[in-house]
């Protein structure tokens, strides 16, 4: 699957360094905590949830879901993620009871079914192509659990409610092609991008929120890493060369840029909760 904000496959800088899985463990993840949160608390999320997440990253919503008495099982296609996620569900979370870490798809998790819960918090609507991307992993996951079980669905909100909208536009300026870029291309995300990944998947819409993220960086290194982690500027990266990338990102981060040396921008995700028929 495509996976998990937005990651996809390993940029050319952090493949070359080792450092993507990293940069997204220790900066870049941490960012969507209030998204986490959100959704578990509307689903109640505790001792009776068997949660799946899809595109599972480093691992830190399904720490979060464990904390809260939750049994978790993770799948992430990117070995290096995956074993973050391991190494961190490995530790243990008070009350929790992890599951394992699957580098592969959701059929490669079907042994701890069935599921009542299935989360992709790999937020869609700013790469093309990413919502054609989580079609397949859906089309594994939905089978793997009950009837009426939520499946949570996240993605960018309004470009003009996302102040870091305006620096995924460099990825789309360098590549000159923010729809047909290929995957990990910038693109704006749409208002019904959700609804149609769900309506595609046979599921039912069952609510949905919006919640605050801001991303905020102690410096500027940081924020580039970070911003570099998540696989947005892969495509641009492609067309030009990381190097360009990083200084291009440097020049739009700069009015985000605080007295502090701090970078801080505002942002607004969305949430769906759709059901299985």
């Amino acid at each position: 699957m495509t996976p998990t904000l937005v990651r996809h496959h390993p940029s050319a800088a952090s493949a070359r360094t080792g450092t993507r899985a990293r940069d997204w463990a220790e900066i870049q993840e941490r960012m969507l905590v209030p998204l986490y949160e959100a959704v578990y608390e509307r689903l109640e999320v505790g001792a009776a949830t068997r949660l799946l997440g899809l595109g599972c990253g480093a691992g830190l919503a399904l720490l979060v879901a464990a904390s809260r008495g939750a049994h978790v099982t993770g799948v992430d296609a990117d070995p290096q993620f995956a074993a973050h996620a391991r190494e961190r569900l490995d530790g243990g979370a008070p009350g929790g009871a992890p599951g394992p870490v699957v580098c592969g798809g959701p059929a490669d998790a079907a042994d701890g079914a069935p599921y009542n819960l299935v989360t992709a918090f790999a937020p869609i609507g700013c790469a093309a192509g990413d919502a054609d991307g989580l079609s397949p992993a859906l089309a594994e996951a939905v089978p793997l659990v009950g009837r009426g079980a939520p499946v949570v669905l996240t993605g960018w909100g309004p470009p003009e409610r996302c102040a870091t909208s305006a620096v995924l536009r460099v990825a789309a300026r360098l590549t000159d092609a923010p729809r047909s870029s290929g995957p990990g291309g910038w693109r704006p995300a749409l208002r019904d991008d959700l609804e149609d990944v769900a309506s595609r998947s046979g599921l039912k819409p069952d609510g949905s929120g919006r919640v605050a993220c801001p991303f905020g960086y102690g410096d500027m290194d940081s924020a580039v890493r970070g911003l570099m982690s998540t696989g947005l500027f892969d495509a641009a990266a492609r067309a030009t060369d990381p190097a360009q990338v990083e200084k291009e990102l440097v020049e739009a981060l700069h009015p985000h840029l605080r007295p502090d040396g701090t970078v801080w921008m505002s942002n607004v995700f969305r949430y769906l909760i759709a059901r299985k028929p």
